[in-house]
């Protein structure tokens, strides 16, 4: 009696798992524009519209991805965090361990910036549609900062991780179209923005670049609302 209850939920989010597996697999395989809701559901087993019947569009299955890749993320930096207390050590580690968990992704990875460019697209990071995934990345900056040695004034603390959001956005998307060995443009890049970091962090506590900076990681953190 209770198998054939647990039977229909068990079987849908098996069905669900399937097409949203199949639809990973493809942005993988062949791309954001290539990848078409009938090419997800005879790669998962099932009919196209019982594909639609649990994603009303290809849309809604990026969204799945963002979510994959930021436990990814998440599965790779948290272990790391634990190691060091130092604030800017800690920030390296949510960046680097960010660009290693889409690091499979990077052939592809033009056609789906071409895509969420807009900002009225649903797949741009700061659109509502991916709110969820923007909060897991955001709450992985503010575990980095809230576990670190630091004396930042609590003002700036309380922004940080929301203009950190934004930062790493920018390093992605240099990341996206570095093709050199090892990303040395990207490694470049992150190194200079953490050597200012640490140049300025002693800094922060004075009043006048207290305010200053208080100012500027709000009009920062802004962009992403």
């Amino acid at each position: 009696m209770f198998e054939t209850g647990d039977e229909p939920q068990s079987k849908s989010a098996h069905t669900r798992a399937r097409i949203r597996d199949a639809a990973i697999s493809s942005f993988v395989e062949h791309g954001y524009a290539d990848t078409t809701m009938r090419r997800i559901a005879d790669a998962a087993g099932v009919s196209t519209g019982n594909a639609y019947y649990y994603y009303p569009s290809k849309m809604h299955l990026v969204q799945e991805l963002y979510i994959r890749v930021q436990q990814e993320h998440a599965a790779l930096a948290l272990p790391r965090l634990g190691e060091t207390t130092g604030l800017v050590d800690r920030l390296r580690i949510v960046f680097e361990t960010g660009l290693a968990a889409v690091e499979p992704y990077q052939r592809v990875a033009p056609g789906f910036l071409s895509a969420m460019i807009p900002p009225d697209s649903p797949m741009n990071p700061l659109a509502d549609e991916t709110a969820a995934a923007r909060a897991m990345t955001v709450t992985l900056f503010r575990t980095a900062v809230d576990g670190a040695t630091h004396r930042l004034p609590e003002d700036v603390s309380a922004l940080l991780p929301d203009a950190l959001f934004v930062a790493y956005l920018a390093l992605v998307l240099r990341w996206t179209y570095d093709t050199s060995t090892a990303h040395r443009p990207t490694a470049r890049m992150l190194d200079a923005g953490l050597r200012m970091l640490a140049l300025a962090l002693p800094f922060v506590r004075v009043p006048g670049i207290h305010a200053a900076a208080r100012e500027l990681l709000g009009l920062v953190a802004e962009v992403r609302s």
